[in-house]
């Protein structure tokens, strides 16, 4: 998993010797490996948990250019899960990536509760149990 830092937003850029090359550098790396595992997600699932801004835009970033790249990335399965529902996760998670082919869908509630729940789920129908 990438970590994508707004310059100006977080707290690490308020110490003295932060130093925003080395920051910038770093989210570019972050953004380059991030773009390349969205490269493979055909297939696969994406969850956004919790990021109500930055997360849904890096992602739809990353998704239009490895599709402008020329890969293969439709069918694919998103979950945004929050605590309330919010624009961009929905726009840029759940409705725009799944366009042309895919599931998008929304899950509402507390992520101690939600996600244990979701991943019991999930084990329960790999194990074929389900």
């Amino acid at each position: 998993m990438s970590v994508h830092v707004a310059i100006g937003t977080d707290t690490i850029h308020f110490h003295p010797s932060a130093d925003g090359a080395s920051l910038g550098k770093a989210s570019h790396r972050d953004f380059r490996l991030f773009a390349t595992l969205v490269s493979k997600l055909e297939g696969g699932v994406f969850i956004n948990l919790g990021s109500a801004v930055i997360l849904p835009e890096v992602f739809l970033k990353a998704l239009s250019l490895v599709r402008n790249l020329g890969h293969d990335v439709k069918q694919f399965t998103t979950l945004n899960m929050d605590f309330i529902r919010h624009y961009r996760p929905m726009t840029n998670v759940v409705s725009r990536p799944t366009l042309e082919g895919g599931e998008g869908y929304s899950l509402v509630g507390h992520h101690e509760i939600m996600f244990p729940l979701l991943a019991a789920a999930v084990i329960e129908r790999l194990d074929g149990n389900w």
